[in-house]
Order: structure tokens, then C-alpha cells, then sequence
């Protein structure tokens, strides 16, 4: 990647929020993580001092300085899933990959990362391979998961994914369902919300389905924008206290039925989302 490649990143990313983590990112999706010449360059054409570039890219643990491996696991070792057995995971992990925490097989297959908390803590112990969450993971799986990374875990199929179930939501500020019976997505009826993004309006439809990414919209939203939710009851934003620990944007918030919150990321194109249920 050349100092035009470079332009060419920086000219797609504009806005201020966000901006240098989602460069970073386009960097590290080309090499696979993030070579100490491209970040100099990133500094030198934003203006960004190098210490702040440093400091996006080592605080954001989906960033790395050095090669990692094609399948990428994050192993849970917070308080909820430690005391369900999580160490007794990362050491069959480490066994059957022969490296420990923080490094990358041989064979540059599989890079193994140890975290303190992945959003999920009533489901520990929680590994992630390649943004696939598996809850309540015990060592007897551990042989299957890394068998299932190898070959692409295969075809999602939602109807037969037990890692895939029907969360029903409300707005976090009036407590109104946000269930659209009259309107499905995966078969199922639709989250519906209002967006707003660069000064337009229109109806967003998520599919009801955590770990489903199917969604329907007529608002034409740019790759990268953040937009904004609003309640179609009350007709207030939801409120965001916590950033996307992937690409900073706000996370939005929706309450679970029965108790519980899940979050996703208001950028487009960002997968993250968190679930913590009660």
C-alpha cells in the first residue's frame, strides 16, 4: 500500500467521529493487522500526532501491530464466565492450538486473545471465533469449534442455529414494544425503529433474531455513517452511554423483555452488538 492508497482510504472516511479508527481499520482488513510504515503515513496525512495514532491502535483490542492468524478467537476470562470454568477453556485452547494466550499458530491459522469482558456475561463461559459468539463453551466443544473455524463453520441457517434466537425489545425511554407484527424479517416480526441520518427520516426494520444481521430500510444510509435512533412511540433518540468498542460510534440501546438489554452499533456496516440478559 502506497501513499496514494493511503489518500484514496483517507477520502472515503470524512467525517470527524470515528474517522482514524475506521482508516485503521481499512489498513488492517488489506495486511491483516496494522505495519508501523502505514501508521507513520496515516499520521503525516491526517495531522494526527503518531502518539494519538498509537494510542487508537493499541487501545481497540480488535486492532493489532503484528501478523495474526486467519481465524481469530477471543476467549472470555471476566468475572461471570471465571467463575463457570473460563480458565479451564483458555487452557484446553491453548493445548490443542500449542501456543499460549496472545500469540499465533505456526501456521498462521489461528491467533488465541484472552479478554476481561465480551458483552454476553449470563451466557459464560463465552469464546468468539471470527464474531461468532458460543456461549456456555465447555472443553469437550473446544475440538469442534476450531474443526468448524477451519472450514468456515459452514452455511448460516437460521432456523437450525441455536446461537440464534428471537429477543423481543422496547424503546429504553417510554418502555414501548418496538415489535412489528405487521412487518417480517427472517420470518419473524420486525424490531421497528426511526432513523435519521444527514437530515432525512424513514422507517428501519431489524430482524428480531439476535445474531442476525438482515434488516430492510428505504433510507439510502452511506457505508460508514452513524445514524441515530428514534423511538417511533415517544418520538425520543434512544439514549447512548457506551462507544462501539470496535469503531466508536454510539452504541444504541434496547430493552429486553423479562430483563435484559441488548446493544447495537449505530454505524453502518459495524457488526457489534452486546446482549446482557438478567
Amino acid at each position: 500500500m502506497n501513499s496514494t492508497d493511503i489518500s484514496r482510504i483517507l477520502e472515503k472516511h470524512t467525517e470527524k467521529r470515528g474517522r482514524l479508527i475506521a482508516i485503521l481499520e481499512e489498513i488492517q482488513d488489506e495486511y491483516g493487522y496494522l505495519p508501523e510504515t502505514l501508521l507513520k503515513k496515516v499520521s503525516e496525512q491526517t495531522g494526527c500526532s503518531i502518539v494519538d495514532v498509537y494510542g487508537v491502535a493499541t487501545f481497540y483490542r480488535s486492532f493489532s501491530l503484528k501478523p495474526r492468524g486467519k481465524h481469530l478467537i477471543f476467549a472470555c476470562l471476566g468475572t461471570a464466565c471465571h467463575v463457570r470454568g473460563a480458565p479451564r477453556i483458555v487452557e484446553e485452547l491453548e493445548r490443542q492450538l500449542g501456543i499460549k494466550s496472545g500469540q499465533t499458530t505456526e501456521d498462521k491459522e489461528f491467533t488465541l486473545e484472552t479478554v476481561n469482558c465480551l458483552g454476553a456475561c449470563a451466557l459464560g463461559p463465552v469464546v468468539v471465533i471470527d464474531g461468532r459468539y458460543f456461549s456456555q463453551v465447555r472443553k469437550s466443544r473446544i475440538n469442534q469449534l476450531l474443526n468448524d473455524a477451519r472450514n468456515g463453520f459452514g452455511t448460516l441457517h437460521i432456523e437450525k442455529d441455536e446461537r440464534i434466537f428471537p429477543v423481543n425489545v422496547s424503546c429504553p425511554h417510554c418502555n414501548h414494544s418496538l415489535k412489528d407484527e405487521t412487518f417480517s424479517v427472517d420470518g419473524q416480526p420486525s424490531i421497528c425503529v426511526t432513523i435519521s441520518s444527514d437530515g432525512q427520516q424513514d422507517w428501519l426494520r431489524l430482524s428480531c433474531l439476535y445474531g442476525s444481521y438482515n434488516f430492510a430500510c428505504d433510507l439510502d444510509v452511506r457505508p460508514d455513517s452513524v445514524v441515530s435512533f428514534i423511538c417511533p412511540h415517544c418520538n425520543v433518540e434512544f439514549p447512548s452511554t457506551l462507544d462501539c468498542s470496535v469503531c466508536a460510534a454510539p452504541m444504541v440501546p434496547m430493552l429486553i423483555d423479562g430483563g435484559g438489554i441488548v446493544q447495537i452499533c449505530s454505524r453502518r456496516g459495524c457488526k457489534n452488538h452486546m446482549l446482557d440478559l438478567i
